[in-house]
């Protein structure tokens, strides 16, 4: 919302005002899909930096983390928006009729990595598949792992769990392991004293967006102001958090997560930028948060043929683009 109230006639600036006035007060929960972290760092600069507030929202952000599920909240009407995974989700909201769309993608591409040991036969993306093991947790064994055995060949046989500790990984070269390239690679050094191989599935195909803000249709029809100076200020705050002084943003994911520290913030930020995972493809010219149909399509047929999600759906239903690639925050780009 531009709170541009230079008018010469009173009464349309008392009006104005008024209005303003009325969306300020307007308190909005964003609930994130995670502990505090930098992948979550926009919006914390948004809240930080004033820019939330500045189109009139007074925005709250509530904690993920393994004992939360978000998503009912959001059904329930308890929070206002909600981070989603990627599309995957977004799609299964459709298959079970379920009115809710994402309204931006805040990453253009997943941070979904497979890890190797270096020096081990397992150096290029072609060679992982002929690793001993491939450690992945259940989600991941029914979404992108079927995707690598559909279009690479990966051998379903070889799949072991993954339970969130990268031990068995370190311990055995000859293994594969997942994770995100802001996190998991900064684990293994620490712990397995080696830097690892990291393969970006979306560099090689798996083409999700992620991060997404979700919200329920009622909210997009009932609350369009509401919806689009909260895509708009993430936006901007992603901008000024990658690119800007992010101090405060930084502080603040601290006080929610006080296990974070600061060198993992400074490697995933790192990782974010090296890896284009916020601000690259559309985003490069459409702005932060950018989507497109094609691209939408482009993956939910690659799931299809990989049998994750059924043909047929009307995968329109899943999201909208009515508040994104508007350009907004491509001038604070630096």
């Amino acid at each position: 919302m531009n709170r541009k109230f230079c008018f010469s006639v009173g009464v349309i600036a008392l009006l104005g005002a008024s209005a303003s006035t009325a969306l300020a007060a307007e308190k909005i929960t964003y609930m994130t899909n995670w502990l505090a972290q930098a992948e979550h760092g926009g919006y914390y600069q948004a809240v930080a930096d004033g820019t939330y507030a500045a189109c009139g929202l007074d925005v709250t952000i509530q904690q993920g983390g393994p004992q939360v599920s978000g998503r009912p909240l959001l059904l329930a009407g308890k929070i206002d928006f909600y981070m989603g995974g990627n599309l995957l989700q977004a799609f299964d909201a459709v298959q079970q009729n379920i009115p809710l769309r994402i309204v931006a993608a805040s990453f253009q591409k997943e941070p979904q990595v497979v890890m190797s040991h270096p020096g081990q036969g397992l150096d290029k993306w072609e060679d992982l598949k002929n690793a001993d093991q491939y450690i992945l947790g259940d989600e991941g064994a029914q979404s992108f792992f079927q995707w690598m055995i559909t279009e690479f060949g990966f051998d379903p046989a070889k799949r072991v769990p993954y339970t969130f500790n990268a031990a068995p990984f370190i311990a055995n070269a000859k293994s594969i392991q997942q994770g995100y390239v802001t996190s998991e690679p900064f684990a293994v050094e620490k712990e397995g004293g080696f830097k690892p191989n990291t393969f970006l599935l979306a560099d090689y195909g798996f083409s999700t967006y992620a991060t997404t803000i979700e919200a329920m249709q009622e909210t997009i029809d009932k609350r369009p102001e509401v919806v689009k100076c909260f895509v708009d200020g993430s936006a901007k705050g992603w901008y000024n958090y990658l690119y800007g002084d992010n101090k405060a943003a930084n502080e603040a994911i601290k006080k929610d997560n006080p296990d974070i520290t600061d060198e993992q913030i400074a490697f995933s930020i790192e990782q974010m930028k090296k890896f284009g995972i916020v601000d690259s493809g559309d985003a490069e010219k459409l702005g932060i948060g950018a989507m497109t149909d094609e691209h939408i399509a482009g993956f939910y047929d690659k799931m299809v043929k990989a049998k994750v999600i059924p043909e047929g759906l009307d995968i329109k239903k899943a999201y909208t683009l009515d508040f994104v690639n508007k350009g907004v925050g491509l001038d604070l780009k630096k």
